[in-house]
């Protein structure tokens, strides 16, 4: 039986090293992105180096003949607020392309990288202990206060256009807010354990098992329908972390998401380290 065919955009990228060994064993890949060097300037085996604002008639072969499409790719901000503005607007145009490529190309179904950044307008919330969990569903609009996050919420809203099948077809599509895909800096935990930046730390971690199952799943669960019959759904993408405050609940129901890891388990002995150095072991219980 033929392996389904996946297109991965942003492939020589930090996110998607996290999941290509297991990519390239489900899937026949191929993996585009403007540079064939990852983060550590080492060659990564089989990319493609292709600019995803090219005309879409050079991009169609890349799409053609391909079951999903995992994009990745994006431009790195910048400090100055214009450069910011339209390297966002250059990432919107790039997940149009995917869309709409996608779309003429007969692909089944987009799962594209979002952003915990597309809603950071309720952090103040969180962090005022006024809103204890924030679920990525239908009920609660996404809104941020800063252009990448306002991009990444674009792309959500975007695909959800393509879902409905007002442009000719229902595009199947789901959109992952990645939490903090990599190890923590002990640094960050050497605050108030029960303070929000320590929480924010280790709620927002996902490990590479985790990150990896999630796009999987998203890919491979054959109905990811909402209540309206729309093949579209937004999942946070974090671990199991006891101190979470963002749901899982849709990713668990629609996909069967089961993460495996728990950044206060694997960070078990700072986050002790933590608690012994503020004098609170006491209050909280004695580390096993």
């Amino acid at each position: 039986m033929a392996r389904p065919k996946v297109l991965v955009t942003g492939a020589a990228g930090y996110v998607a090293a996290q999941m290509l060994p297991t990519l390239r064993e489900r899937y026949d890949c191929t993996l585009i992105d403007v540079t064939t060097t990852g983060r550590g300037g080492s060659e990564v085996p089989g990319v493609q180096v292709q600019s995803l604002l090219d005309d879409r008639e050079t991009l169609r072969p890349l799409f053609t003949g391909c079951d999903a499409v995992i994009h990745l790719a994006f431009i790195r901000r910048t400090e100055d607020v214009r450069e910011h503005f339209d390297g966002e607007m250059d990432n919107i145009r790039m997940a149009y392309n995917v869309f709409r490529l996608s779309l003429e190309e007969n692909v089944r179904r987009v799962v594209m990288a979002s952003s915990n950044h597309a809603a950071d307008f309720y952090e103040h919330l969180l962090r005022s202990r006024e809103m204890d969990m924030l679920q990525a569903t239908n009920d609660i609009r996404p809104l941020s206060d800063n252009y990448y996050g306002w991009a990444k919420e674009s792309y959500e809203h975007l695909g959800f256009v393509f879902a409905t099948g007002t442009l000719g077809r229902k595009l199947e599509n789901v959109h992952i807010r990645i939490g903090a895909p990599r190890q923590l800096d002990p640094t960050a935990l050497s605050g108030d354990i029960e303070g929000y930046p320590v929480r924010r730390n280790l709620g927002a971690y996902i490990s590479p098992r985790d990150l990896t199952q999630l796009f999987v799943k998203s890919i491979e669960t054959e109905n990811i329908a909402n209540e309206w019959g729309i093949p579209w759904q937004v999942f946070y993408g974090i671990s199991d972390n006891t101190r979470s405050f963002w749901g899982l609940e849709n990713a668990r129901r629609v996909i069967g998401y089961a993460p495996e890891d728990d950044s206060e388990v694997s960070w078990a002995r700072e986050v002790y380290d933590n608690l012994t150095s503020k004098g609170v072991l006491g209050r909280v219980g004695k580390a096993p």
